[in-house]
């Protein structure tokens, strides 16, 4: 395991494991993204970090703005993190949209947006991984994410937003991933 993966990891269990499934989620994203990467010949090294740490805005000693992908691109950018990992935990899953909804959108504006293949991966398997970390179908998730904010939560307005454009996400990863197995 290379050395940025195993500190996202170890950064990743530290701030968000006391979460309980909010943890699970994240493992499983992370180790969803290390295999992903690679088939889709993407730096797995990266794109797996990023994912280990896209949640990490949610670790409660994170908080400033409320909205988790901020924050915690805020906190990686300032311990360090490579901007790379940095950008795609901050746009993570449509980012902006929530910004947005949020009226955050110049803070989200601190961060570059990462390259469209990366930022699908990222999205891909957030949105194809459950809270406790099994493999779910997106639009599914994405059922579950509304119905566990409830039908006038922010959270809710924002994924009802992002459902056509997470969605087709997921599309382009799924397609890629087809046309890098024909290849094999």
């Amino acid at each position: 395991m290379s050395g940025a993966l195993k500190a996202a990891q170890q950064e990743a269990r530290q701030l968000v494991e006391p979460l309980g499934r909010r943890w699970q989620h994240l493992a499983a994203v992370g180790k969803k993204a290390e295999v992903l990467g690679v088939e889709l010949g993407l730096d797995a090294e990266r794109l797996g970090a990023a994912c280990w740490l896209h949640d990490i805005g949610y670790a409660p000693e994170l908080v400033e703005t409320g909205m988790h992908a901020i924050d915690g691109a805020r906190y990686l950018r300032r311990t360090g993190w490579d901007e790379r990992i940095v950008s795609m935990v901050a746009h993570h899953s449509c980012a902006v949209l929530e910004a947005e909804e949020r009226g955050l959108s110049a803070e989200l504006a601190e961060f570059e947006r990462p390259p469209a293949e990366y930022e699908d991966a990222v999205c891909f398997c957030d949105m194809t991984t459950g809270p406790v970390g099994a493999d779910i179908a997106a639009p599914d998730r994405l059922d579950e994410i509304e119905f566990r904010y409830g039908p006038d939560h922010l959270v809710t307005r924002f994924i009802r937003r992002a459902r056509p454009q997470i969605l087709a996400a997921v599309s382009r990863v799924e397609g890629r991933r087809s046309g890098a197995a024909r290849t094999a």
